[in-house]
């Protein structure tokens, strides 16, 4: 298999430390391609119309996109069990939230990145980052309990998203008001596959 990339996508990001939870990192070749949303590599949109990474290729079906999709099916491939059962859709909400908050955060980057400056609209990206504010409160209030639980996706994933918030949004600093969530990102950030997979600055 190959795993289409690029940059330090927070999506692609999630898929790596999956693979590393889920003892299938070896077994995909990583395949550096150029993601732009005004110009998205061909080898991209080949495999995924959207011109959006992740993609994952496979050898004896059609390529699957979006990280949620790669990742529901790299756990049962591997069946790890990061979508229990017993808490699925708490498990998928987590989930859900974490890519909104990365969706929020990169399209901040892209509207400073390929917007002319003065054309950058600062009530957009303040709107933008609200988003990911409420999702933050939202895990520091109601979502705790859970991350203190068994390694699931929701932690995964919430784990890539802060990591975003560090690598290109520092200056908000989000663990302001969130003890509780930035003292489980801190013990969550050393597992090995975070470690394997942070980007470079």
């Amino acid at each position: 298999m190959k795993l289409l990339k690029a940059g330090p996508s927070p999506f692609v990001r999630k898929v790596l430390v999956t693979l590393h939870e889920t003892g299938q990192f070896d077994e995909v070749e990583q395949v550096q391609v150029t993601a732009s949303p005004l110009d998205p590599d061909p080898n991209l949109t080949a495999a995924n119309p959207m011109g959006k990474i992740p993609a994952l290729i496979r050898p004896d079906a059609p390529a699957l996109y979006d990280s949620r999709v790669i990742c529901r099916f790299l756990d049962h491939r591997a069946q790890a069990g990061l979508y229990p059962d017993a808490r699925l859709w708490d498990t998928l909400t987590l989930e859900a939230t974490a890519d909104g908050m990365m969706e929020a955060a990169v399209l901040i980057v892209y509207e400073e990145r390929f917007r002319p400056s003065e054309k950058v609209s600062l009530d957009w990206i303040e709107g933008q980052w609200a988003k990911v504010s409420r999702a933050l409160d939202a895990l520091e209030t109601r979502w705790m309990s859970h991350l203190h639980g068994p390694l699931d996706m929701g932690h995964i994933a919430i784990g890539c998203a802060l990591g975003y918030l560090d690598f290109r949004h520092d200056v908000r600093k989000w663990r302001t008001g969130r003890d509780s969530l930035a003292d489980w990102y801190e013990r969550f950030a050393d597992r090995e596959s975070m470690i394997a997979t942070e980007p470079d600055r």
